[in-house]
């Protein structure tokens, strides 16, 4: 296996890891898990989860320190989420009048996760 096969792999199981983490955060915080890795095409959410009255579609970033993984949020990537938040909320009509967040979880190398409520504009429909 190529150096760069190796390297891509290895960030992606990094990846993996930090939504595990970021699904355990979330539920220390009583947050239930409805979906992780919800892909539609044209757009994927990492994690959805409902705690009461509020689903937030959240975006995981992992990256080697906070500030990196803070920025890492691109509009690409929010036009992603808006997408197959759309896709999910259709496929789950129950969810209609809940309050609908955009959140993320930053994960950064031996630094404990932070969670941001409200961390992109959320514009559905």
């Amino acid at each position: 296996m190529s150096p760069e096969a190796q390297e891509r792999r290895a960030r992606h199981r990094f990846g993996l890891w930090a939504e595990t983490a970021a699904t355990l955060l979330l539920s220390l915080k009583g947050y239930r898990i409805l979906a992780r890795r919800f892909a539609v095409r044209g757009g994927e959410v990492d994690v959805i989860a409902q705690r009461g009255d509020t689903i937030a579609f959240v975006e995981v970033k992992a990256r080697a320190d906070m500030e990196a993984a803070s920025i890492a949020i691109t509009p690409q990537k929010e036009r992603r989420i808006r997408i197959a938040a759309a896709r999910w909320l259709a496929a789950n009509p129950r969810a209609a009048g809940l309050t609908l967040r955009a959140d993320a979880i930053f994960i950064a190398t031996w630094r404990w996760p932070r969670h941001v409520e409200n961390a992109m504009e959320l514009r559905i429909g």
